[in-house]
């Protein structure tokens, strides 16, 4: 009976998934939990080599198709041409993750360059619309789609030096609000994943450290980081969701923004 349940909820077999920043931490997790509920996925980063290795690490483990393309988000001539190899390659895309992100630079905002300030909206708001924009096109063809959009939980709340980054996901949360209203008469649905700290390779030593543990001892009810793997049932549900869910919000931060 359990299998049948999941089977009827939460199988993407036949479906087709493109995750962008897809070969390493969030993304990553994203990916392959996608796969293992049967979706074909294709990663997408600037990182060739990083996508083709952890495809074929995809397709071996659950049986799935699974492609790497070097993809720049910044660029919306490279999204439109990497996005059409990709519909052209598997036929349809269902489900799009928007993964791809950047910490930016951290500085007051008195010290931030023109260039610190593009750097982060180019990759966090503006990639996410250039691939959002390339992928509706299709999903909108086909009435049916869903895009989930990586934002952060400093979309809602905000931390000193890092303006940069608070702005560009705000941003991506107003995005995935508009295009969640323009998009339902199409049967699209496009919510927003709001993650707090979550441990990964890149900030392992931060968070390991006595700062790190001060900070997270301060700031997170739950008194620890999230673990990756605590964000795949999420993950697994707004690729499923049912038509009625658009425009929301997510968060999963171990009370970091109720507290």
């Amino acid at each position: 009976m359990a299998d049948e349940l999941f089977e009827k909820l939460f199988s993407l077999k036949g479906k087709t998934a493109v995750i962008t920043g897809g070969y390493r931490g969030i993304g990553l997790t994203i990916a392959r939990t996608l796969a293992e509920a049967g979706a074909d996925v294709a990663l997408a980063a600037r990182s060739l080599s990083g996508c083709l290795a952890q495809a074929d690490r995809i397709k071996r483990g659950y049986g799935v198709r699974s492609v790497g393309k070097s993809m720049d988000v910044c660029d919306s001539m490279s999204v439109d041409k990497v996005i059409r190899e990709i519909y052209d390659e598997f036929g349809k895309i269902d489900i799009l993750v928007n993964s791809a992100g950047t910490p930016g630079n951290e500085k007051p905002v008195l010290k931030m360059s023109d260039e610190d300030l593009d750097e982060v909206m180019s990759v966090n708001f503006r990639g996410t619309f250039f691939v959002s924009r390339a992928v509706a096109r299709f999903m909108v063809a086909r009435k049916s789609g869903k895009i989930i959009n990586v934002s952060s939980i400093l979309g809602k709340t905000s931390a000193r030096n890092m303006a940069g980054y608070c702005a560009s996901k705000a941003a991506v949360i107003q995005l995935t609000r508009v295009m969640a209203l323009e998009l339902m008469r199409d049967n699209i649905q496009v919510n927003a994943l709001c993650p707090g700290y979550f441990l990964t390779d890149l900030n392992r030593d931060f968070f390991e450290s006595d700062a790190g543990k001060g900070m997270v001892k301060k700031m997170i009810p739950m008194n620890r980081v999230g673990q990756l793997d605590e964000l795949k049932s999420t993950a697994l549900y707004l690729a499923t969701c049912p038509p009625f869910m658009t425009g929301a919000e997510v968060y999963i931060d171990g009370g970091h923004t109720i507290a």
